[in-house]
């Protein structure tokens, strides 16, 4: 049997995944690929339905075969927990008795701040979860803040949630992240003031600015549009407008030149109208 991996974050070891008579070998695979996400790897099957090793598990864990690998099979529960020091239950439904119950971020802080003490969190069976004799067993109950008339995950979805928290748990910073986007400084005012130009230059050559009397209040909108982002509907209308009259109208041709309505797109090269090319077009 190959020896399962032991994880650590600093200097707390990473809890194990003990999941109780699992029933697909594609289930068992998902929570190899789930846990390897997050930096989980020590992984123990209590009588498996379909037998171990199952090459569908390997298939599904995708790169995560190191977990698959290193899954520890035991006949009982009770030998699965023997040498843990605790052990956390997951349930989405109400227990009897006086256990104390978690949220999984509850849970994933007091499993961060247990350095030196072997930790196990244990997931039931597809169809319904553990029983309340496997509850027992545990020293204490995890359940997830699910929509009530939905409250069934797949197990790997359950081992995903817990795990997440678990790596959030030992953060610096519960907003940590692998990468951010690159820090961008602010251009110049003079680089932008030059763009503002341009660009009312440009629209004023092709007639955008129309009736000239309105002129003056038609780049100030322009410029709040250039200048801040979060773009509402009015300031669309107005991308709208520019883009439209870059599109039809030129140097060549600008806007005035010929009879009211018309579009200089439908004028051939030698002054003959032409038909207006269809949307395909």
């Amino acid at each position: 049997m190959t020896e399962a991996i032991t994880d650590t974050i600093g200097t707390v070891e990473a809890p194990v995944i003990i999941l109780v008579a699992p029933q697909m070998g594609e289930n068992i695979g998902m929570v190899a690929r789930a846990m390897a996400n997050f930096g989980l790897s020590e992984l123990r099957l209590v009588a498996p339905r379909d037998g171990w090793p199952n090459d569908k598990a390997t298939a599904a864990a995708s790169r995560a075969t190191h977990v698959v690998e290193a899954a520890r099979v035991y006949d009982d529960l009770r030998s699965a927990l023997a040498d843990l020091d605790f052990v956390y239950a997951t349930t989405a439904r109400e227990r009897d008795g006086f256990k104390p119950v978690r949220s999984p971020v509850e849970a994933a802080a007091a499993l961060q701040a247990g350095a030196g003490r072997r930790a196990g969190v244990m997931f039931g069976r597809e169809r319904f979860g553990l029983d309340n004799a496997e509850i027992s067993l545990a020293d204490e109950i995890v359940t997830f803040p699910v929509d009530a008339a939905y409250a069934s995950l797949n197990v790997a979805q359950a081992v995903l949630l817990m795990a997440y928290e678990w790596r959030k748990a030992g953060l610096d910073a519960a907003t940590d992240i692998p990468f951010r986007g690159p820090e961008v400084a602010p251009a110049p005012k003079a680089e932008l003031q030059s763009l503002l130009d341009h660009v009312e230059t440009a629209l004023d050559v092709r007639g955008y600015f129309r009736p000239p009397a309105r002129k003056a209040a038609m780049v100030d909108k322009l410029r709040a549009v250039l200048t801040r982002p979060g773009f509402g509907s009015g300031e669309l209308k107005v991308l709208h407008g520019i883009i439209s009259s870059l599109d039809r109208f030129s140097p060549a041709a600008p806007r005035g030149k010929g009879p009211p309505g018309d579009d200089p797109r439908r004028q051939s090269a030698g002054g003959k109208r032409r038909r207006a090319p269809s949307a395909g077009e």
